[in-house]
């Protein structure tokens, strides 16, 4: 361990804490969500446009964080844990940003409002989404006890566990998503056409962010299979 430790000190300093607080970032960003859809389902568009500035800006730091650990991120052969793995981990983070800030862009620039029990069931989808993107930061909160471990022991399993927890959570979103969609199915024929598509897209992009939310878990099951 003590070896690692130098090592890691000579050749740089260990991305684990910048590639956690990024997380921290993204989380911060899916969870402007909820709040979002709880404004559109009143009609407040203030409320909205001005949740998705924050969203906005939570994006952009999260992107500016990104560049700023591909840059920093050492390239020697000595680092705990491989390089491509914490740039993959680092792309698939960076994903659920992107995705909540393109959900609040249409929300806004549609200005877009669900029928009433779809919003019900949409406010329902995105709280369950959330939920599993903070338990993918729980799962990246857990790399440097791993790391310091050597991917052996008690943190693996605590780590297997909290995987599959996020796999529980994430099915959850897949059938609320199945509802959300018969919930609007029923009523998008006395809707404007184009709305309706918009309002699929947005269902569809809300469960990617779950998909990816577990994909960040699913990379850190790859590590521990090494």
């Amino acid at each position: 361990m003590a070896s690692k430790n130098y090592l890691t000190g000579l050749f740089g300093a260990s991305p684990v804490a910048p590639l956690q607080s990024h997380m921290t970032i993204v989380d911060e960003c899916v969870s402007k969500l909820i709040g979002l859809f709880e404004h559109m389902a009143k009609g407040d568009t203030d409320a909205v446009k001005e949740t998705y500035h924050e969203i906005a800006a939570l994006e952009q730091k999260a992107d500016d964080q990104k560049h700023l650990l591909r840059e920093q991120l050492p390239t020697g052969l000595f680092m705990p844990i491989e390089r491509q793995d914490l740039l993959d981990s680092l792309r698939v983070q960076d994903l659920l940003a992107n995705r909540a800030r393109d959900i609040a862009g249409i929300v806004v620039s549609r200005n877009l409002q669900f029928p009433k029990q779809a919003a019900a069931r949409a406010i329902e989808l995105v709280k369950a989404t959330v939920e599993t993107c903070h338990q993918a930061l729980k799962v990246v909160n857990e790399l440097d006890e791993l790391i310091e471990t050597g991917f052996r022991g008690h943190a693996v399993r605590v780590v297997e566990k909290m995987l599959v927890e996020l796999d529980d959570l994430e099915s959850e979103t897949d059938r609320i998503q199945v509802d959300l969609r018969s919930d609007l199915f029923a009523v998008e024929k006395v809707l404007y056409a184009v709305d309706v598509m918009f309002m699929y897209r947005v269902i569809e992009s809300i469960a990617d962010i779950a998909d990816d939310a577990e994909r960040v878990g699913r990379r850190f099951q790859q590590m521990l299979a090494k």
